[in-house]
């Protein structure tokens, strides 16, 4: 079975609390992907964006405390859409023999898919739980149809696999 690790991508202060698309499902659904991944053994890794309206030092930056790190979990800070980008992460994950990514968080059409993207281009094996990534409306369309858009037209069965916490579970 190969290494696996989980990341929880930017679910900070400040974009929860503007309320994305289902974020009560969101955040049940990261914190049953968390406690199942933490009760195996899989680590858990929090990416956290920083610029002009993510700024450190301040509550906005912070990650939502009811899927906030435990225990020491590793929190990255980033400056760009990719938790990869000049962060080290890859680096990190490859010292620690890992193969599969389950990727989380926010939002849907930025953060969570370049970052997803780049797992894919990276060599990753990517899981994408279902509820497990939002975004918000935008000029073109609602956040509902993002989150079912990335879903299943762009990221299943091209650049991860979208399944059921209960799915991703039986696997692990």
């Amino acid at each position: 079975m190969p290494k696996t690790a989980m990341l929880v991508v930017d679910m900070q202060n400040a974009l929860i609390l503007e309320h994305p698309y289902d974020e009560k499902r969101l955040i049940k659904t990261i914190s049953q992907m968390e406690k199942i991944c933490r009760d195996k053994g899989i680590e858990v890794i929090f990416i956290r964006h920083e610029d002009n309206t993510l700024v450190p030092g301040e509550n906005g930056f912070e990650i939502y405390s009811q899927v906030a790190p435990k225990n020491g979990e590793m929190i990255i800070n980033k400056k760009y859409n990719s938790a990869f980008r000049k962060t080290g992460l890859h680096e990190y994950l490859k010292e620690q023999g890992v193969e599969r990514l389950i990727i989380t968080g926010m939002q849907t059409d930025f953060c969570v898919d370049a970052t997803i993207k780049v797992a894919f281009e990276l060599g990753y094996d990517v899981i994408v739980p279902r509820g497990g990534h939002t975004t918000f409306d935008n000029r073109y369309l609602s956040g509902e149809e993002l989150y079912h858009y990335y879903s299943y037209e762009i990221w299943n069965h091209r650049y991860a696999q979208v399944m059921s916490v209960d799915h991703i579970e039986e696997i692990l």
